[in-house]
């Protein structure tokens, strides 16, 4: 199979980049054939995210969203390793188990030199991209704002007792967005029929905590979903339209407030 290429990126002249970092399903030839069974049909995929945020192109909005599969390599890690939730279960940068703790490879897993080649050919080329179209839009606003777009299962148990609200944003318990852009989001969320939290479980992974930089003009803000908002989940997810509607609803009234220019930026 003709490989796809590593991301789409689709710049636009909003002061908006959205992150899909996850959404993506590909697995390479020979990555592929070292999996398990359960490992091949990535099971921990961000189903459907991507479909969740095509309004963003009537918007001009800059959107890059990664094809391969979080099994290859996972953005949203330091290729540097380290514990984004010290004392909680978590993936690395080339994981090796899926999120309920099943192990991915029926062979021995990447070993250091494999994880750095990975990191090379997979991780960098995405960040690079993400790195530039951050700074083209701010050179232009003289601001941008990152939103990185993700979604999980309602329910893992490994990960997180009890069920996950429907919309978790994180900013680094602060330090990657401000307080008011951080409270227009939320309050643009909030009342709308989804249950919500702000920096619960998921405060933001490397990219939210990486390029989030409020004193540099580039606030980030993650947002991870709770599935069932818009798909029927199991072996074989399905994205269910009517269903994912009111949550489409949602996320234009979140990017709305991220567009918004800040006062000090508007006065300049």
């Amino acid at each position: 199979m003709t490989p796809p290429p590593l991301f789409h990126l689709r710049e636009g002249n909003a002061p908006l980049v959205v992150s899909i970092p996850h959404a993506g399903t590909f697995l390479p030839d020979d990555i592929a054939a070292q999996l398990t069974p359960e490992g091949g049909a990535v099971p921990d995929t961000d189903w459907f995210v991507d479909l969740l945020y095509q309004f963003l192109d009537e918007l001009d909005v800059t959107v890059i969203a990664a094809t391969h599969s979080r099994y290859v390599v996972d953005l949203n890690r330091s290729p540097e390793g380290g514990k984004l939730y010290p004392g909680q279960a978590e993936t690395g940068i080339c994981p090796t188990e899926t999120f309920d703790g099943a192990p991915l490879y029926a062979t021995a897993p990447p070993d250091a030199a494999a994880r750095v080649l990975r990191v090379a050919r997979y991780w960098q080329p995405y960040h690079d991209a993400l790195s530039a179209s951050l700074e083209r839009v701010k050179r232009h606003h003289k601001f941008v704002r990152l939103l990185d777009a993700h979604s999980i299962r309602g329910s893992v148990p490994r990960l997180f007792a009890g069920e996950l609200p429907d919309l978790n944003f994180g900013t680094n318990d602060g330090a990657a967005a401000s307080k008011s852009l951080t409270n227009r989001v939320v309050t643009a969320a909030a009342d709308r029929g989804f249950s919500w939290v702000l920096n619960g479980r998921f405060k933001g992974g490397f990219i939210t905590r990486h390029y989030g930089a409020p004193n540099r003009g580039i606030e980030a803000i993650q947002l991870e979903l709770a599935q069932r908002s818009y798909v029927d989940s199991g072996n074989d997810p399905q994205f269910r339209p009517a269903r994912a509607a009111a949550l489409v609803g949602v996320l234009r009234l979140i990017v709305s407030e991220m567009l918004r220019v800040p006062e000090a930026v508007a006065k300049s």
